[in-house]
Formats: C-alpha cells, sequence, structure tokens
C-alpha cells in the first residue's frame, strides 16, 4: 500500500517527490500562519474579517498543491485554468492593503508548490518585516491637528488678539477652519484645527476659553489624524 502512495500513485512522466511535496504543505502553511498574524496584529482599517483571515492560512496550502499539480505538465496546467475560469471569486476587499496580503499568500503558495523553500522564507519574512514597520512607524499617517474647536465669539473681530494669544499658548499650530457671521445677531461663530502642545490639558484650555469675555458655546472635537484607516 505504501508503495503504491509513493510511487506508482501517480502516473506522471516525473516521479512523485512525496516528501518535497509534504514539506511544501507545512512550509506553506506555517508561512500562511505567519501572513494571518502580522494580518491581524497591523490591521487598522473597519473591514476586519475573521474569514478573510482564515483564507490567508489556507490559500498558500491550496496554491501550493496546485502548483505541485501543475509542474511540468503545460496539459493539467491549461485544464486548470478551464476550472478556474469556471469557478469565480465575487469577493470585494474594502481595504487596498489586503490586496497585498492575498498576493503575498499566492507567492507562498507558488513558492512552495514549486520547491523553491529558500527564495520563499526569505522573501516571505522580508514582507512580513515590511508590514510590521509600515504598522510600527505609523508610516503615511498625516497628523495636522489635536483638536477641532467651535465656539461663538460676541465681540468684535478686532478684539480676537486675547483669544488668538490663549490658544497659541497651548497650542503648536492654530488653524482657523471657517467663520461665520449671522445677520441681526451680534458677534461670530468661529472654527479652529488645533495641534495642541499637550493633548491632557484640553478641560483646561476649555475652562480658560470659556472664562474669556464674549465666548460662549465652546465645544471641542478630537481629531483622530483625520479619520486616516
Amino acid at each position: 500500500m505504501n508503495e503504491w502512495l509513493f510511487f506508482q500513485g501517480d502516473t506522471s512522466l516525473a516521479p512523485p517527490n512525496i516528501p518535497a511535496v509534504v514539506l511544501g504543505l507545512l512550509l506553506s502553511f506555517l508561512l500562511g500562519q505567519m501572513l494571518a498574524w502580522t494580518y491581524m496584529m497591523t490591521h487598522a482599517g473597519l473591514s476586519y474579517s475573521r474569514s478573510f483571515v482564515n483564507a490567508l492560512v489556507v490559500t498558500p496550502v491550496i496554491v501550493s498543491l496546485v502548483m505541485t499539480v501543475l509542474s511540468n505538465n503545460i496539459v493539467t496546467a491549461f485544464g486548470m485554468m478551464a476550472v478556474f475560469a469556471i469557478v469565480r471569486f465575487r469577493n470585494i476587499l474594502r481595504d487596498t492593503l489586503d490586496t497585498t496580503f492575498v498576493l503575498t499568500s499566492i507567492f507562498i503558495g507558488m513558492g512552495c508548490g514549486t520547491q523553491k523553500f529558500s527564495t520563499t522564507v526569505v522573501g516571505a519574512l522580508i514582507i512580513f518585516a515590511m508590514m510590521v514597520y509600515l504598522w510600527f512607524t505609523n508610516f503615511g499617517a498625516r497628523h495636522r491637528y489635536d483638536l477641532i474647536l467651535n465656539l461663538h465669539w460676541a465681540r468684535s473681530p478686532g478684539e480676537l488678539m486675547e483669544l488668538s494669544n490663549l490658544l497659541e499658548r497651548h497650542s503648536r499650530r492654530v488653524h482657523l477652519a471657517s467663520q461665520r457671521s449671522h445677520q441681526g445677531y451680534e458677534g461670530a461663530d468661529f472654527s479652529f484645527r488645533l495641534l495642541l502642545r499637550d493633548p491632557n490639558r484640553v478641560d483646561e484650555l476649555v475652562s480658560e476659553i470659556t472664562a474669556l469675555e464674549g465666548a460662549s458655546q465652546v465645544t471641542t472635537l478630537k481629531a483622530e489624524d483625520e479619520s486616516e484607516l
């Protein structure tokens, strides 16, 4: 039974190398696990899916097995292309970075299926390190402000210097986002974007602004890196 399984079970031209096939499947499974762990650790969007994580583990094994079957057999390759043409995959990836993880899983499967183990391991580890680096350094984020401050200023616009000095004292950067005046009402509504010197002193800033003569309806909204995902 074992002799038939390992030596006579395949009737292809090339003799089967069962230990290499098993090694390729196990290695693709291990690297798929590492890819899934990297995805779970670095994912920061709103489209997290447990089934997608499981797919990152299973896909390299399937692709590895497919590449093993297609090895040195162009007839089987065309037949497999016909099968994949019939079966359609209609999964929409909401996060652009998810596509990168899918491509990485396919690369792992192809590398293990063609028995290029060293290239696959080195390439996968480099990709994992790149993903962790981008996540750890928060690369690509644009942190421009911490707080959105809205208030009504009942005094004349020429008396804004007192408010400006207060904002400059608490902030490294002050940007006047909008100014709206209402006909028939004294003063105007202002909206500021602030990059604070100390984000933990928001309550102190609000209390000082409220104590100013002419300042009212003070509201704040924390800006979480401009809602970048």
